[in-house]
């Protein structure tokens, strides 16, 4: 007799949903024990990340989402959150809040009560508005919302243990609100019609009458055709009768509640004294003094990673790397096998050596300093002081924050490019983020050769770069079709003191992912470059190219290995001039020009498949193309105006 086979227990799903920016990544990786990047900045999180986390003793399957303002949606990342909320059906709603943030988040907490699913409230950062003076009735939230609301600090932990417990006793809360008899009815009347299998049916119903762009796709989706004609039939006719408009209707109730409940919740105290992250804020959007804090920052970065970073990388490559060398060379004699060890393009010099000892030390300091900027909220006021330089490349704000992330990772910020409804400020963007905007990696390394040479050398080729950018963009401006210009909406975290330990947690992070992609690919760039050596194609390659390196570029053909590097990671890339640096081969003017052209050619290849996913194929690989032409172009003039400026 066969045994049944016993099915395993379905999971059940909690999904963390609250404004950009008030802590879900970071509740998410408190449940789960994972790593999602945390910042004090909006679009961090793009994309759902899902982990199991046992909760009570039962599994649950956790997501973490991109920020969403209400249901009422009108952008792709919204979208996904919503879809996801109405068609995975979730167990339980933990709505993240911060509390610097709570009308805002009341205004969406409004719209998951009115969905009728249990739902959790995790109110995060009570210890800053405590500072200014303000008291939130943690209790009586509860108490008004019939949900369970618990005090998190997520940052470090506090309150993690208190949230699984409320997931456990997660219940479906109400508001309260009524609409008024007509939309009442009107609601009522739709939610009937819509078939039973949709889950939150109301809330379908609503967001109909609202006229919302995709939820009838959704409908469509689930229901048939014969179905749903009579219902935006019917949503349509109440909408003709209904005298003014239904959603500045529903909105306007839904204000009048948020207001009385933060009325009852909140308690103010006069507070005689300014904050300094105030201040500090203001003073950093103002272009008076935005840019002289903004020049005192990159020099503070300039002055650190040469300084500090190299100084540590010098260290290490004496008491690590020198002796190891030796000891190849002691065991191994001249000829293949020292060649593959240690040679030019040796595994373990150009390969392993590369990324530990050269780079490794550079991105340690470098991302540490980076992650205290991200985690005191300052980008987002730095996207404020160049609002007026982006408008002139034909830019709105949509597209200012991708550009920004551009200076920590350009894959990330290039996907970020999604909540720009614009074709032609997506274009205009992909094309500045994959152009001169060196990733936070590229940056440190950049520094760091520059720095060899001294303050002069980085300042002309960083204003090489950004003068070049900017023409870029004004360029396209002026070519590119116009399209209708959207509004300058920009929001601004509080300046926070970033906590040490998770600059700390962020800083390992960031390096182990670092070591996880980048040594293969270290090592793998060594072994192709051996091979392609050994085989003779690529000092025919050289020779080929030797016109165009030595003759509009200056450069020694050493740099047409540093040129192949780009396509796997700018880092190794940038490792490999260090070296010819080092060797000497590499002057003031030349390494001006290897900087330069590093960081305008092609984007590594994780950005170009980043760019075919926004743009297509066709487009992306023009765009691919038009980029390493210009950088050769602008690269090759750079050379020459240099050696006459200098002649002269």
């Amino acid at each position: 007799m066969s045994k049944k086979k016993i099915q395993p227990p379905e999971k059940k799903k909690v999904v963390i949903v609250g404004l950009p920016n008030t802590g879900k990544t970071q509740l998410f990786n408190n449940l789960t024990g994972k790593y999602g990047l945390v910042a004090n900045c909006p679009l961090t999180t793009i994309e759902l990340k899902r982990a199991d986390c046992p909760i009570n003793g039962q599994t649950y399957e956790v997501i973490d989402t991109p920020g969403l303002h209400g249901l009422y949606v009108d952008s792709e990342e919204e979208l996904s959150v919503r879809d996801l909320i109405f068609s995975e059906n979730p167990d339980v709603i933990i709505q993240c809040i911060d509390a610097n943030q709570l009308k805002q988040s009341f205004t969406l907490s409004a719209d998951l009560l009115e969905l009728g699913a249990p739902l959790v409230i995790s109110l995060n950062a009570l210890d800053e508005t405590l500072k200014k003076g303000v008291r939130i009735d943690s209790q009586g939230l509860s108490d008004l919302l019939h949900v369970p609301v618990v005090e998190s600090a997520a940052l470090n932990g506090r309150g993690t243990k208190a949230l699984m417990e409320a997931v456990g006793k997660a219940r479906v809360g109400k508001t309260g609100i009524e609409y008024g008899d007509a939309l009442e009815e009107g609601i009522s009347t739709i939610e009937a019609g819509i078939p039973t299998t949709i889950p939150y049916r109301r809330k379908a119903a609503s967001l109909l009458l609202m006229n919302d762009p995709f939820v009838e796709n959704f409908l469509e989706g689930r229901s048939d055709t014969e179905e749903l004609g009579p219902i935006k039939r019917k949503a349509a006719e109440i909408r003709e009768r209904y005298p003014g408009n239904i959603g500045m209707a529903i909105s306007r109730k839904r204000s009048e509640w948020v207001d009385a409940v933060t009325e009852k919740v909140v308690r103010r105290q006069n507070v005689s004294w300014r904050k300094f992250a105030e201040n500090f804020a203001r003073l950093s959007r103002a272009p008076l003094s935005g840019v002289p804090i903004l020049l005192t920052i990159i020099f503070a970065m300039y002055l650190l990673v040469v300084n500090v970073a190299n100084n540590i990388a010098g260290w290490m490559d004496g008491f690590l790397w020198v002796p190891l060398e030796a000891y190849m060379v002691s065991i191994c004699p001249p000829g293949f096998w020292r060649d593959f060890l240690i040679g030019d393009y040796g595994v373990l010099s150009l390969g392993l050596a590369n990324a530990l000892i050269t780079v490794l030390p550079i991105l340690s300091v470098f991302f540490l300093m980076f992650n205290v900027l991200e985690d005191t909220g300052y980008l987002p006021n730095l996207c404020v002081l160049t609002k007026r330089i982006f408008e002139k490349l034909g830019l709105s704000g949509a597209a200012i924050m991708p550009l920004v992330l551009g200076f920590g990772c350009k894959t990330m910020a290039t996907l970020t490019t999604k909540t720009i409804h614009s074709k032609r400020e997506k274009f205009i963007a992909i094309y500045l983020i994959g152009f001169c905007i060196p990733c936070a990696a590229q940056m440190g390394l950049n520094m760091s050769i520059l720095g060899r040479l001294g303050a002069a050398a980085f300042a002309i080729a960083f204003s090489v770069l950004t003068v070049v950018e900017i023409a870029a963009g004004v360029i396209l401006n002026k070519t590119l079709k116009k399209e209708e210009r959207s509004d300058f909406i920009q929001e601004l975290p509080p300046m926070r003191m970033p906590s040490v330990k998770a600059v700390l947690v962020k800083t390992y992070y960031r390096l182990y992912w670092f070591l996880k992609e980048s040594v293969p690919v270290f090592i793998y760039a060594a072994l192709a470059l051996f091979a392609l050596d050994k085989l003779g194609i690529l000092g025919a390659f050289k020779m080929f190219l030797s016109p165009l390196m030595k003759g509009l570029l200056g450069l020694p053909l050493e740099m047409v290995d540093a040129l192949i590097l780009c396509m796997a990671r700018h880092e190794a890339a940038a490792a490999l001039i260090m070296n010819l640096i080092h060797d000497g081969k590499l002057d003031f003017i030349q390494c001006i020009v290897a900087v330069t052209i590093t960081t305008m050619f092609v984007p590594c290849f994780a950005n170009i498949m980043a760019m075919i996913k926004e743009l297509g194929t066709k487009t992306a690989l023009g765009m691919t193309l038009a980029i390493n032409t210009s950088a050769f172009l602008i690269a090759g003039a750079l050379n020459w105006g240099l050696i006459l400026t200098f002649a002269l």
